[in-house]
């Protein structure tokens, strides 16, 4: 059964803004999927007429504008940085190697700040334990990368942290499992955001197989 949208994005005559964080040894995949997700969702939405209007604006955001190394060396610049003034209506923290962003108290802080205001707050893989680390899963139940699960379950022992599933759905909050998985949570969102006919038109224009099944 799908949940009920925040009432902020029950209805919007608005693109959406997906802000996605960055930081030096994030996941390629973690990021770029839900990017390609949502930036394809709005390429199809126009051209097939289901909607009047770019659903979705997507943007990155790092502690500065500077080039950043991702995993395996991937070189990326971020499109803003923490304190330009960013409004997210739908929030995705990616995983990766998350030391630098768990130790950052103004990479926690920014991460706060944005998840006090936006409709939706997500996160990819060990990006849970970036959410966690920030005070910002209490209670939750959540999933993340099946390697970290472990982890998330001893550190937080407050959490209901499910496994063997690609995302979880608790309405304002959705975590993702490892790597790919954040496709599956990034078209899930799209059905609930645009409806199903979007997210399976979106998911064949990528040639991703895709079943709505969320934890």
């Amino acid at each position: 059964m799908s949940k009920a949208l925040p009432p902020e994005l029950q209805i919007f005559d608005r693109p959406l803004q997906v802000v996605i964080l960055l930081y030096p040894g994030i996941e390629i995949l973690d990021f770029a999927g839900p990017y390609e997700v949502f930036s394809v969702a709005t390429r199809v939405a126009l051209r097939d007429g289901l909607s009047i209007h770019a659903p979705f604006v997507v943007s990155t955001v790092a502690a500065s504008r500077d080039l950043l190394t991702a995993r395996y060396e991937l070189r990326v610049q971020p499109d803003a940085q923490f304190d330009e003034e960013v409004h997210s209506d739908v929030l995705i923290v990616p995983g990766g190697v998350i030391d630098q962003p768990v130790n950052d108290p103004n990479t926690l802080a920014w991460v706060r700040r944005m998840a006090a205001t936006t409709g939706l707050l997500t996160s990819v893989c060990s990006g849970a334990l970036i959410l966690a680390k920030a005070g910002l899963l209490e209670g939750q139940s959540v999933t993340t990368h099946w390697a970290d699960i472990q982890e998330l379950r001893d550190s937080y022992p407050d959490l209901d942290v499910r496994e063997n599933v690609p995302y979880v759905d608790a309405g304002s909050l959705v975590t993702s499992a490892g790597i790919s998985a954040g496709i599956d949570m990034s078209l899930h969102l799209v059905a609930r955001l645009l409806g199903a006919d979007a997210a399976r038109l979106t998911a064949r224009q990528m040639q991703y197989e895709w079943h709505d099944m969320p934890g």
